[in-house]
């Protein structure tokens, strides 16, 4: 295949685009329209013919499916249909309908997810209530009496090894482990729970019911009373895991021939399983102290279900009339918060024992205060607030869920008994903490009233405005009523001395006022927060708080220049002076301004504002800071560039991207974004002159470019350079600013051997020739309407970027500089046209400056046979190193640019073309369809008048096809 002499093909663009376009068929109002859905109507007059015909009319009888998601709207669901119909047959037996009816009824008074469960609660009392304080444990030891019975044991003998071994527990088979810290105690509990599940695990049932006693005993211990609340969680914990191991032991014994139901009824249950459990009930009632026999029982409340329907039922009265029993208060209202958190799981439909749980706990409510308590307080130096605040945990979530779907009726009954007792402040706070906010908020300004008349030394008043203030963000109070309620709450709030009590308070107050006032209200919390929390800086203890103020604050308020004519607003971002918070708010804030900033603004306040803000996240930015970080928080600075416009003023739109290039240097996607600003700012001009500038719009955009020639460089990454080059001097180009143009394009060439020839995308290492080739078949057709310098030779900017790709180091075993040879000579080929397929208006490209000049076409032609011959050569070592795949793809490339923009009426090249033809099929690796659809298109081609080398050629590449 020897290099043969080159002729471009004649193009006449517009008539190759009519060519191509597609028929087009006026459609006439009323017709058929394609996007219009398709119905199918029965035809009913013709019974013998077609049974349907096609209607573009939307009010004829579809039978198309009904859609599934919407069709359950009108009530024809399948599965409620289902459901519906799995039902209805019972209705016609009396007793069945009934109990239908009451498991129906018991279904709908289930718990729902808007019933916070204890888990939610568990860490939060682990966290909060711990101790320094030595603590002691009465550890069960085990002995061989535990173990289970050898299988030749007797009935009568296993009956008695378990009588034995409960008369070891309470004759005292335990040791008591003294002076234990915290964690210790902690480590020592879960020992237990582990030696339950081990215990179980190998059928040592009564050593299992042993450690579940001991651990219920822990229980009636309040010598380190502070920590009672965590040791409840904890010994809780086991009782729960004991209980569902005594349950699923029941359960599976009923499952013979196939497991029981979820939804069983008593006549499921065999004899066994009855028996079973009736003996765990017996062993339960024959525990001797009464806490732990109430503990166990109620952790095994669920197993009622296998012994009767009323089981439950009947228990949880008697076991909530046997914390009567209970002494200590402490102690007494834990108990009755775990039979409510038992109640709450097995039956929650079962209100009224909940309810008594409540009622029970106002009669005994005085024993806080009475002379066994109060020298237990002093003996153990607690002060009366704390003690009080131990009981909040268990009040909270017994009224929880006694006020869970309760009508008005009961809840205005519980509220107006809290009223009536005395020192009431625990009770009240409880009360709204658990109470549904919309109740609350209807009542507060009742509630308020009631906090005034408690005593502020057993319970601090800021706690419950603190708790009243958490429903009032939930739901509103009357419109006449907010305003006097805000002054009351701030009344006390502000009188709070402990900067933390205060900032805990005014933090939750903060969204009511922002909710419900205006900028005003909200700039005088926001100094009265600056006035408790600047002196001996105790913000810095209150970063928390503070930024939940912040983000409450931006929740409400959307518009940037109210929120920054508040006058406090930017002297409380000072608080702020730890770095990472700092910037964690100055993100907050800049989320929401993206978030909601629906126009773009010039409003110096906001901008001034912003580019405080934007330029304290930029400089955190550090040589440790991770690319994560720096991405995300160019992301930010990048969506309030983007939001900055000032009109017509475009001068003053240039001085702020000089000013944020100074100010976010060291963020590379910012400096990118105000490259494509400023381009953009360039282009705006050329539209508002509508390309005719004048000298003051002709400075401008050569300024704007300068911006960007000076600019680009500080980037570190290559191919960000390599593209910010090319879209720049196309910019230049639309812009006439010819020079700029060229700098830039000129650049973009000399940087083409820094490319490396790998980088890291995502974090991985890949080879850069994909992304480079993309980018010089960008240039490419770049070139096309970029005119000669005078200065220069024909082609220079052409020739300097193929010698360029000349010396670029490629990659071992690459076709990549082939393929820009193969890809650069359409270009050469439009650039021999009279008329360019495109130009840049009030430019004059190559096609204006040499108007066909032979000599030019010469150089052309010269340069592209010279290309062809590196091809050829290429694709002849290919041949010897057997990279015959390799070879077959790029023959086939070469066979379509000369198809294509080659005149083939010479011999030569129609001779060329035929035999890279042939050499792509020669080895079998090109792909058949692409192969079958060209060389239909030749044989198209050659059908046209003028045409006949075409269908010669046609000829000769189906002869080798089937060959």
């Amino acid at each position: 295949m020897a290099a043969v002499q080159w002729h471009s093909r004649a193009r006449n663009y517009d008539a190759e685009l009519q060519s191509c376009r597609l028929e087009a068929v006026p459609v006439e109002f009323g017709d058929y329209h394609p996007l219009k859905p398709i119905t199918v109507t029965e035809s009913k007059s013709r019974k013998g013919g077609r049974k349907g015909s096609t209607s573009s009319s939307s009010s004829s009888s579809s039978s198309v499916a009904p859609d599934p998601l919407s069709s359950m709207l009108d009530g024809t669901d399948p599965l409620s249909l289902f459901a519906a119909a799995s039902e209805t047959p019972g209705l016609s037996h009396g007793g069945a309908a009934g109990e239908l009816g009451r498991k129906r009824k018991e279904r709908e008074e289930e718990v729902g997810t808007d019933f916070e469960p204890w888990s939610a609660k568990r860490g939060e009392i682990l966290a909060r209530f711990t101790t320094t304080e030595k603590l002691s444990i009465n550890l069960f030891m085990g002995s061989d009496k535990g173990k289970a019975p050898s299988p030749g044991s007797t009935v009568s003998e296993k009956v008695r090894t378990r009588l034995e071994e409960l008369d070891d527990l309470e004759e005292g088979s335990q040791r008591e482990l003294l002076n234990l810290s915290q964690q210790d105690y902690v480590n020592r509990i879960e020992e237990l729970n582990q030696s339950l599940k081990e215990a179980w695990a190998s059928d040592q049932k009564v050593k299992a019911l042993k450690i579940v006693i001991q651990c219920s005993k822990l229980l009636s211990d309040t010598s380190v009373i502070q920590f009672y609340p965590s040791k409840f969680v904890l010994i809780t914990d086991i009782l729960d895991t004991f209980g569902r191991l005594v349950y699923e032991r029941i359960w599976s014994m009923c499952a013979d021939s196939r497991p029981l139901p979820e939804s069983f009824s008593v006549e499921d249950v065999n004899d066994t399983a009855k028996e079973t459990c009736l003996n765990w009930f017996f062993k339960i009632a024959s525990i001797r102290e009464l806490i732990p026999r109430l503990y166990v029982e109620a952790a095994i409340l669920k197993c009622n279900r296998f012994l009767s329907r009323d089981g439950i039922q009947e228990t949880l009265p008697r076991l909530t009339a046997m914390i009567r029993g209970i002494g200590d208060p402490l102690v007494a209202v834990y108990a009755r918060a775990y039979l409510c958190r038992v109640g709450m799981e097995v039956a929650p439909h079962l209100k009224d024992s909940l309810n008594k749980n409540f009622f029970d706990l106002l009669g005994s409510f005085r024993q806080i205060h009475g002379d066994s308590v109060q020298n237990q307080l002093v003996l153990q130096r607690v002060e009366i607030p704390v003690y009080l605040t131990l009981y909040s945990p268990a009040i909270h979530w017994i009224l929880q869920c006694v006020s869970y779907r309760a009508p008005e009726a009961l809840l205005t009954e519980m509220m107006e008994r809290c009223k009536q007792l005395g020192n009431n402040a625990l009770l009240l706070n409880s009360v709204m903490w658990a109470f549904r906010a919309e109740f609350v908020a209807a009542r507060a300004t009742d509630f308020i009233g009631m906090i005034k008349d408690c005593d502020e030394a057993g319970f601090p008043k800021h706690l419950l405005f603190g708790s009243l203030g958490r429903s009032l963000a939930c739901a509103d109070p009357p419109e006449s009523e907010r305003l006097p309620i805000l002054n009351e709450a701030w009344k006390v709030i502000t009188k709070v001395r402990s900067p933390q009590d205060y900032i805990n308070c005014a933090e939750i107050w903060v969204e009511f006022t922002c909710r419900h006032f205006t900028k005003r209200e909200v700039n005088t919390v926001l100094a009265d927060i600056i006035k408790h929390m600047t002196p001996d800086r105790a913000f810095e203890d209150a970063y928390p708080q503070l930024q939940s103020v912040i983000k409450k604050i931006l929740t409400y308020f959307h518009d940037f220049s109210v929120l920054f004519s508040m006058e406090r607003f930017l002297p409380f971002l000072d608080m702020f002076q730890k770095d990472s918070v700092r910037v964690e708010v100055c993100r907050s804030i800049m989320e929401v301004f993206i978030k909601y900033q629906q126009e773009p603004t010039r409003d110096p306040v906001i901008l001034n504002a912003l580019l405080h803000v934007c330029k304290t996240m930029h400089d955190s930015v550090n040589a440790l800071t991770l690319e994560d970080e720096k991405r995300s928080l160019a992301l930010l600075i990048n969506g309030f560039i983007r939001m900055v416009s000032f009109g017509r003023d475009f001068e003053q739109q240039l001085s702020f991207c000089v000013e944020a290039r100074a100010t976010f240097c060291n963020l590379e996607p910012v400096m990118v974004q105000l490259i494509h600003t400023v381009n953009q700012l360039a282009m705006e001009t050329w539209r508002v002159m509508r390309g005719s500038h004048s000298r003051k719009t002709a400075a401008f955009v050569r300024a704007c470019a300068a911006y960007s020639f000076i600019t680009i460089p500080s980037l570190t990454s290559i191919f960000n350079r390599l593209n910010l080059y090319l879209l720049s001097g196309q910019v230049a180009l639309a812009n006439q600013c010819l020079s700029q143009a060229d700098a830039f394009l000129k650049a973009a060439v000399s940087i083409l051997p820094e490319v490396p020839r790998s980088i890291s995308v995502e974090g991985k290492l890949r080879s850069s020739e994909a992304f480079l080739l993309d980018f010089i078949n960008n240039f490419l057709s770049t070139l096309l309407v970029v005119p000669d310098h005078p200065e220069q030779g024909v082609l220079y900017l052409v020739r300097g970027l193929l010698n360029m790709v000349q010396d670029y180091t490629w990659e071992d075993n690459s076709d990549a500089k082939v393929r820009v040879y193969i890809s650069a000579l359409p270009l050469l080929a439009a650039l021999s046209q009279e008329s360019y397929l495109y130009s840049i208006p009030k430019v004059d490209s190559n096609e204006t400056l040499y108007g066909g000049d032979p000599k030019f076409v010469a150089e052309i032609n010269k340069l592209c046979e010279t290309l062809i011959g590196q091809v050829l050569d290429h694709l002849k070592t290919l041949g010897r190193d057997e990279g015959l795949r390799r070879q077959s793809s790029l023959a086939f490339s070469l066979f379509g640019c000369l198809l294509a923009h080659g005149d083939l009426r010479n011999n030569k090249l129609n001779q060329l073309a035929v035999n890279l033809w042939n050499l792509s099929h020669k080895h079998g690796f090109c792909d058949t369809r692409t192969s079958v659809r060209t060389l239909e298109y030749v044989k198209h081609q050659g059908q046209q008048a003028n045409m006949n080398h075409i269908s010669e050629m046609a000829q000769r590449l189906s002869l080798q096809s089937r060959a």
